[in-house]
């Protein structure tokens, strides 16, 4: 069941995003050779909770960090390590929820330490812009696969793979809700995009194949092929003035 939020719900569901917002932004602001990827989830950790929030990933499922960190290789759902350091030219992507006031915020963002290959870069790039395309196709009277559409067709013309098994989705009162929000589809079809609807647009996008797996862990997932991947995220609320993005930092 979709849940759409009033007015209000949707004011202090912005609260909840502005704080994931800025985390994320601790977090990548925290990406360096040198760090281990343990050291940036406890200071998103300590930005988190010394707002008065949580972080909506400790826990969920069994997850054991405040924030999902994936180096090159890894799409979603890396676990922080004090034994994993980053190293010049990795490509990080963090992923980061809040829950505050009831609501949860959800954003992701990657970026790359130290300098990074030209082939890296255009990923990045290209990955994000596929974010922004998804969310300029959220508005009321689309439907989902207008989002999956032109996120995909942005993806495939640079020969890039867009990840099938993971998709993004509903969030507020809970950091999963319906509807799914894939990042392929047909345009046209899926779910009327209504306004009070709140979702979670996260392109994830390989730089070679779409196919992934999961490690030995039971939650980091990897490129079939060991090639890089990226993941942005933004929390949107669909209004009838347009999408307006609850995640800015």
């Amino acid at each position: 069941m979709i849940v759409l939020k009033t007015s209000g719900e949707l004011e202090r569901m912005r609260e909840a995003c502005r704080l994931s917002a800025q985390a994320l932004q601790v977090g990548l602001d925290a990406v360096k050779p040198g760090v281990t990827t343990w050291e940036i989830d406890r200071k998103i950790h300590d930005f988190i909770t010394s707002h008065g929030a949580k972080p909506s990933f400790l826990g969920y499922g069994g997850f054991p960090g405040s924030a999902c960190i994936s180096i090159n290789e890894q799409v979603i759902h890396g676990i922080p390590s004090r034994e994993r350091v980053i190293q010049e030219g990795d490509v990080v992507s963090i992923d980061v929820g809040a829950f505050y006031k009831g609501y949860h915020g959800d954003n992701a963002g990657t970026v790359g330490a130290g300098e990074i290959s030209p082939e890296a870069r255009q990923l990045l790039e290209v990955t994000q812009q596929c974010l922004y395309d998804g969310i300029a196709a959220a508005v009321v009277g689309n439907r989902i696969g207008d989002i999956g559409a032109a996120v995909e067709a942005r993806a495939t013309r640079y020969g890039y793979g867009v990840v099938r098994e993971y998709v993004g989705h509903g969030v507020g009162a809970n950091l999963h809700e319906d509807p799914e929000v894939p990042n392929y589809g047909r345009a046209g079809h899926g779910p009327r995009l209504t306004s009070g609807m709140t979702i979670a647009i996260e392109p994830m996008i390989n730089m070679g194949t779409e196919m992934v797996r999961v490690l030995k862990d039971k939650w980091t997932v990897v490129t079939a092929d060991g090639k890089p991947a990226a993941h942005f995220e933004h929390t949107v609320a669909i209004t009838d003035n347009g999408p307006v993005i609850l995640t800015r930092p």
